[in-house]
C-alpha cells in the first residue's frame, strides 16, 4: 500500500472518538482497572434467530452483474436529452446522493475537516462532474445500509454509492450501474483470537449491519453463526472491541478501514463471497443507469478509477469490465 496508509493509522483515534463512540478501547488492548459493569450495547442491536428474509434463494437464470448498455458515449456536461432523468436533475441544481459516513476509506467524515470522504464518495463526484462539470454541485444524504432501498424508491436519493452489493433480489426494487468495485466477504477479529474464518465461527456471535448482504451470510453459514445486527458498521466495532461480539464479517473493503482503525484487529480467511458493487437507481430511471455506465466505460479507460483506488485502497487491480444484458 502507499504511504497514505500512515496517515491513516495517524488518525485512526480521531476518527473512532467521533465515530465509535467515547470509551471504547482497542480490542485486545489491557484491561484498565478493576472489575466494571458490562458496557452497554448500540442502540438498535438484535441476535437473529432465522436468516433475514432476503436469504431466499435466487433465480439461477439471473445474472445480477448485468446492467444496462450506455446509449453511446457519454455526453458534455450539461448537454443531456430534454425531458430525460438527467435533465431534471440539472434542473434541481445539484445530484442527491446517498452515501455512508461510517465506512472508513469507503465513505466516511473526516474528523478534521467534516467533510464526507471515501471511494464511494469520490465516485459519487464524478456523476456531478458529468452531469454539471462540477463535482461540488451534490448534496449527500446520509443512510444506513437498510435505508439505501426504501431512500430510492421514495425518491430522497437520485443514486445510492454505498458499498451496495449488486444481486438478483435488489434488482427487483432497485435498478443498477455496471460493476465498479469487485469486493468479497471476510471476517475481522481481534488479534489474539483463534478464529481463522468463518468456518470455525459456529456458535459465536458475528455482527453485520441490517439491510447488507453480509449479514445475510453471516446468518446462512454452514458453521452456523450467531448473527448479530446493527444499523451502522461502527457499531460493530464498537462491539468488537467491547468483547460484545466474537467477529466482524462483511466486504473486505470495509474490514481494511477497521484494521486500519484498531491495530489490536486482523483480517483472516479468505473471501467466502463475492460481492460485486453497483451503484443503484430508483428502478423506472433507466435513461440515468446508461448515462451513468457510459461514464464508468469512460472512468475506467482514462484512469480516473484506477486513480480514485490508488488514493484510497492502495494499489489498483484492474477495474470490473463490464456486462450488460442488452
Amino acid at each position: 500500500m502507499s504511504g497514505r496508509w500512515g496517515r491513516a493509522v495517524v488518525g485512526a483515534a480521531a476518527v473512532l472518538a467521533l465515530v465509535a463512540g467515547c470509551g471504547a478501547v482497542p480490542s485486545g488492548a489491557p484491561e484498565i482497572g478493576g472489575s466494571s459493569a458490562p458496557p452497554p450495547k448500540p442502540t438498535g442491536v438484535e441476535e437473529l434467530t432465522a436468516p433475514p428474509s432476503a436469504a431466499a434463494a435466487a433465480d439461477p437464470s439471473c445474472d445480477a452483474t448485468a446492467s444496462l448498455r450506455p446509449a453511446g458515449p457519454l455526453p458534455a456536461a450539461g448537454q443531456v436529452p430534454a425531458g430525460s432523468t438527467m435533465a431534471r436533475i440539472l434542473e434541481k441544481g445539484r445530484l442527491t446522493v446517498g452515501v455512508d459516513q461510517n465506512t472508513y476509506l469507503m465513505g466516511f467524515r473526516n474528523p478534521f475537516s467534516g467533510e464526507l470522504e471515501g471511494f464511494d464518495v469520490d465516485m459519487a463526484r464524478e456523476v456531478a462532474k458529468a452531469l454539471f462539470g462540477d463535482p461540488t454541485r451534490i448534496n449527500f444524504k446520509v443512510l444506513t445500509s437498510e435505508q439505501r432501498i426504501p431512500a430510492l424508491e421514495d425518491r430522497e436519493v437520485d443514486i445510492v454509492v454505498r458499498t451496495m452489493t449488486v444481486n438478483c433480489e435488489r434488482w427487483q426494487k432497485v435498478a443498477f450501474s455496471s460493476v465498479y468495485y469487485q469486493a468479497g466477504q471476510r471476517v475481522l477479529v481481534p488479534s489474539t483470537s483463534d478464529v481463522t474464518g468463518i468456518e470455525s465461527l459456529g456458535g459465536r456471535r458475528v455482527c453485520a449491519t441490517k439491510g447488507s448482504s453480509s449479514l445475510v451470510n453471516v446468518a446462512t453459514a454452514a458453521a452456523k453463526p450467531i448473527a448479530v445486527a446493527v444499523p451502522n458498521w461502527t457499531d460493530c466495532l464498537v462491539m468488537l472491541q467491547q468483547g460484545q461480539v466474537d467477529a466482524i464479517s462483511t466486504d473486505n473493503t470495509i474490514l481494511a478501514g477497521f484494521a486500519a482503525q484498531d491495530p489490536y484487529t486482523k483480517v483472516v480467511g479468505p473471501q467466502f463471497t463475492a460481492e460485486p458493487y453497483g451503484m443503484a437507481f430508483p428502478k423506472q430511471d433507466e435513461d440515468f443507469v446508461r448515462f451513468v455506465n457510459a461514464l464508468l466505460e469512460q472512468l475506467r479507460a482514462n484512469g480516473t478509477w484506477a486513480s480514485i483506488h490508488g488514493r484510497w485502497l492502495g494499489d489498483p487491480p484492474a477495474p470490473p469490465v463490464a456486462n450488460y444484458r442488452d
